[in-house]
């Protein structure tokens, strides 16, 4: 079967210039590849075939040839072609692809540019938590922390290198960091051995941090922790992290809050509840009680008379600032009566005196009991 012509293959005029043509081939590769088409049977053969045509027309002496002579240039057996060229019918689609391999895959290896246009490894981000009172959280405060870090090394000013000399472009990848490999129908980079993939070596490496441009040591930060955060809130202090290798930015520090729990109070969100102890005798006949406040002063609450276990009232604007916007919280107080222990003769004559005179002082036992006796009445009718 007559092959097609190359120019035709690749979508691109005969009078094409030689960026047209590798455009046209990259547009060809991103089509054809057959990982992109697994579906269509025919797509090795074609992607082969826009190799073959690139492989030609790339190559100005090549690509006169084929103006000249067309396919003939390049048939025959082993020995000269016409126009001076041996074997290049099939093309090389090693040399083909890897002319646009960047292009096509630049983006997602990060590879974009030359010989060293890589950028230095950024520092790793760290995490520190930090536990603070319920108190502190209402207020807010400046914190000093001590953070285990690395540190760029003042012996050769984060380079790596003895003296401070600027490391030099890696042999072995030309500062790509990345080397390629012909694995039977693809060539597949991998990160230079030499370099660690950073594209640039150390000849000569710093004695105090052995070539990494960085040391282990303790910093010490001031933190501003505003009023109202809460347990999860996260700090950021950009570039206060690892510091990057040889010179490299460094990361960031994360700070996660702890608020711890509290002895009084229990916070949900803006508000805080407090649990208070009543008497008997307060619940019972009403009366006024002192509650502690979280900003350290005293609040005072009004117990209705007949009040039960589990009743809440509000004290408004005692409880937590806003940390984004919105108004304070308040403060919740729930009672708990309190039943009497420990009593006296005395105090247990003057219970059962109250016990017999209470008949009608009682509406919820009242109400449960005579459910209880109609109940009891259904299951033996």
């Amino acid at each position: 079967m007559a092959k097609r012509d190359y120019y035709e293959i690749l979508g691109v005029s005969k009078g094409a210039s030689a960026d047209e043509i590798k455009k046209g081939y990259r547009t060809k590769a991103k089509e054809l590849h057959p990982d992109r088409n697994s579906d269509n049977p025919k797509a090795e053969a074609q992607f082969k075939e826009a190799n073959e045509a690139y492989e030609v027309l790339k190559s100005a002496d090549k690509k006169a040839a084929y103006d000249r002579y067309g396919h003939a240039a390049f048939e025959g057996g082993g020995g000269q072609r016409p126009g001076g060229f041996g074997g290049g019918g099939q093309g090389d689609f090693s040399s083909a692809f890897s002319d646009v391999f960047d292009d096509l895959f630049g983006d997602f290896m990060g590879q974009r540019g030359g010989a060293g246009g890589r950028r230095a490894a950024r520092g790793a981000d760290l995490r520190y938590n930090l536990g603070i009172s319920l108190e502190d959280a209402f207020k807010g405060l400046q914190k000093s922390i001590n953070v285990p870090t690395s540190v760029a090394c003042d012996s050769c000013n984060g380079s790596g290198a003895e003296g401070g000399a600027e490391p030099t472009t890696c042999p072995t990848c030309s500062g790509m960091g990345k080397v390629r490999a012909q694995q039977g129908f693809f060539t597949v980079e991998r990160t230079c051995p030499t370099c660690s993939g950073m594209g640039q070596i150390v000849k000569n490496p710093c004695k105090s941090c052995r070539g990494a441009g960085r040391v282990e040591k303790e910093r010490a930060l001031s933190v501003n922790i505003p009023a109202g955060v809460e347990t999860g809130t996260r700090i950021r202090l950009g570039g206060e992290g690892e510091a990057g290798m040889r010179g490299g930015p460094s990361g960031d520090l994360y700070i996660f809050i702890e608020v711890q729990d509290h002895e009084l109070f229990e916070r949900d969100g803006p508000n805080l509840f407090c649990r208070v102890p009543v008497s008997m005798s307060t619940a019972a006949m009403g009366g006024s009680i002192e509650v502690p406040t979280i900003d350290g002063g005293r609040g005072r609450v009004q117990i209705p008379a007949g009040s039960q276990s589990g009743r809440q009232m509000r004290l408004r604007g005692k409880g937590m600032p806003p940390l984004r916007g919105g108004g304070t919280g308040d403060m919740i107080i729930e009672l708990a009566v309190e039943t009497p222990v420990n009593l006296t003769s005395r105090q247990k004559e003057l219970l059962q005196e109250f016990e017999k005179e209470s008949e009608n002082n009682n509406p919820e036992s009242t109400s449960f009991f005579s459910s209880v006796k109609s109940f009891w009445d259904s299951m033996k009718g």
